[in-house]
């Protein structure tokens, strides 16, 4: 942090790298962090107090992820033929009004099964347009060579939202209900609308109509697979994230409840794998490697230990030693994701990649967590969570005999510009370099890789 005389007092200034967009942008999102994490436990606490079943909470749950998937390429395409900070805007609207609603029906008591399954599909649909603009500006408001500081700092404080929204959230909900902690949602997301309202757009060249949005989306397809190492790790993720979902949402709470001693230790462990990721955005403001995809792709390894730790299962302390070293390893392949992003993808493109690379994120969850009860009375518990593991570390052996991942090193902005396709949004400060670079993220900005 440096400072400026005023008045013959030292006054605090951002970092040169934290412009006026990227210091909104990261508050914004780590208001909705905040409001997000506490909401995602009210609503299915909403759904238990109106008399549903655990099938009702998963109905519900659905209900936001099928409109994510569906609309996730539509959005990317919009994404990049309308302004970015509209279309995040325009979202935020979104989610305050269906979040309020469904607020306002669970404080009144009138809320049913079908109101709580549209308002969280509307929510859904919101999210699918959000997260691909976001992407977009996160990455298009940072510059050159101090990226993947900008990048491990955003992350930090997205996931340091996270863990404090899910704590206040719980303690909210025991102390007024889950419909207040519906209603802070939707002010969160009015207030981060409102902040996201006032991007600076200046540095922002108008974009040339498209062929069309069918066209957009094939030019977003050509992107992705023109682009061995980002294909090969969307896909790796596609199968990573959804049997870690598996293993962490159904097989752990069963394991924790048979062997270590119920929701309170699992809790402990949810909690040190969100303590291990701050502390893994830490190192990464430090930590600049020069083969950004090797350094990423080798920290996905131990995503197969808490796997392993549950199919055992070890004693409480060293399950959450797992999850912690789980949540450092996976924030620097995060922050790594985000800057190869950054550095490769067209800015004028990066909605429509963001978008493919969501898509293939999260399509097989809702799969692998309905098909995990299933598999386990197939083949029982310790062999399913063996299976994760198996595939989470053959899968990343596969991704590393890709060339690209092994080889693609970070550029360094020394002494002159980095030169890549599209403007950036933020202006640069008269003493810095002029550097345009492309554009990248995810959700509220984090990779969605990962």
């Amino acid at each position: 942090m440096t400072g400026r005389k005023a008045g013959g007092a030292t006054r605090p200034t951002r970092p040169a790298w934290a412009g006026r967009n990227y210091t909104l942008l990261t508050a914004a999102a780590v208001i909705t962090g905040l409001g997000n994490s506490g909401a995602l436990i009210a609503a299915a606490f909403a759904v238990l107090a109106s008399g549903g079943s655990g099938t009702d909470v998963g109905l519900v749950a659905a209900a936001r992820t099928v409109p994510l998937v569906v609309f996730l390429l539509v959005g990317g395409a919009v994404a990049d033929r309308l302004s970015r900070h509209r279309v995040m805007v325009a979202a935020n609207a979104l989610n305050c009004l269906s979040q309020g609603v469904f607020a306002a029906l669970v404080i009144s008591g009138r809320a049913e099964l079908w109101q709580m399954v549209v308002l969280s599909a509307l929510g859904g649909v919101g999210h699918a347009f959000f997260a691909p603009a976001a992407e977009g500006m996160v990455l298009s408001s940072v510059r050159g060579e101090q990226a993947g500081r900008a990048f491990a700092v955003f992350r930090m404080g997205v996931n340091g939202a996270s863990i404090g929204g899910a704590a206040l959230g719980g303690a909210l909900i025991a102390a007024v209900g889950p419909g207040w902690v519906l209603a802070v949602d939707a002010a969160a997301f009015a207030v981060a609308g409102a902040l996201r309202a006032f991007l600076d757009l200046g540095g922002v060249s108008p974009r040339e109509p498209g062929g069309g949005l069918l066209g957009d989306l094939r030019d977003g397809w050509r992107e992705v697979v023109g682009r061995p190492w980002l294909w090969a790790i969307v896909l790796q993720f596609s199968v990573v994230n959804a049997v870690v979902a598996a293993a962490e949402a159904v097989y752990g709470p069963q394991v924790a409840e048979e062997h270590l001693g119920g929701a309170r230790p699992w809790g402990l462990a949810l909690a040190a794998y969100g303590v291990g990721t701050v502390l893994g955005g830490l190192l990464m403001i430090r930590w600049k490697p020069r083969r950004i995809l090797l350094a990423g792709t080798l920290c996905v390894f131990p995503l197969a230990l808490p796997s392993a730790a549950l199919a055992v299962p070890v004693p409480v302390g060293w399950l959450v030693v797992a999850m912690f070293a789980t949540g450092v390893t996976l924030e620097v392949f995060g922050v790594t994701w985000m800057t190869a992003l950054h550095q490769e993808v067209p800015e004028e493109k990066f909605s429509r990649v963001s978008a493919y690379d969501w898509l293939g994120s999260i399509a097989l969850v809702p799969v692998a967590t309905a098909a995990a009860g299933p598999v386990e009375e197939l083949v029982g518990r310790p062999a399913a969570l063996w299976g994760c593991s198996v595939l989470v570390l053959s899968l990343t052996a596969a991704v590393l005999c890709v060339p690209d991942v092994r080889n693609l090193a970070r550029r360094e902005a020394v002494g002159e510009a980095v030169v890549a396709s599209g403007p950036s949004v933020d202006r640069p400060a008269a003493d810095q370099p002029t550097v345009k670079v492309p554009s990248g993220g995810s959700g509220e900005g984090a990779a969605s890789a990962s």
